[in-house]
């Protein structure tokens, strides 16, 4: 799938910038223009150094002969990193709300914050339980399954039981 034509080595040296029609590489991303193999057209990649997959990958526009990719320029980089650090950033808050969870009960005339929090180890994965008063004071903490569902009545169920350290 890769249809590069450069005189540089890439694996090389990975902070020497290169600005050429089908690869363009900064301090921090590298683009290149590949021929997608489901159709005639072509597609652009954005890798960030040291990662093994691609941030992104989508359509690349056609040049005027209607059958080689148009040559990358700087404005396009400039916008391809943009979205590209747009879709990490997705997939960072998506992954954070994946793994922390949190509700509000209301216990007399003050409220309690419950989080729960997933360690995603690979070896030892669990959550830990937190409750916190309405200034922020911890009034306890618990580990639990990682699979722990945190809900209002899981949530007052624990705060009644006095917080116990483990939690099933």
């Amino acid at each position: 799938m890769n249809d590069i034509s450069t005189s540089q080595d890439i694996s090389a040296d990975d902070s020497a910038a290169i600005q050429e029609p089908r690869l363009w590489r900064d301090a921090v991303w590298t683009a290149r223009v590949i021929k997608n193999e489901d159709d005639d057209g072509w597609a652009v990649s954005m890798t960030r150094h040291g990662e093994a997959e691609p941030a992104l990958v989508g359509p690349w526009t056609m040049g005027r002969d209607k059958k080689n990719p148009k040559p990358l320029d700087t404005p396009a980089f400039h916008t391809l990193v943009k979205t590209a650090n747009e879709v990490l950033r997705r997939h960072e808050q998506q992954l954070h709300s994946q793994l922390n969870k949190q509700v509000s009960i209301g216990a007399g005339s003050e409220r309690i914050r419950v989080a729960l929090r997933i360690v995603p180890d690979e070896d030892n994965p669990h959550a830990v339980l937190t409750a916190q008063d309405e200034f922020g004071a911890q009034l306890g903490e618990a580990r639990t399954a990682p699979n722990f569902k945190l809900t209002t009545a899981s949530a007052e169920a624990w705060i009644e039981a006095g917080y116990p350290a483990r939690v099933r």
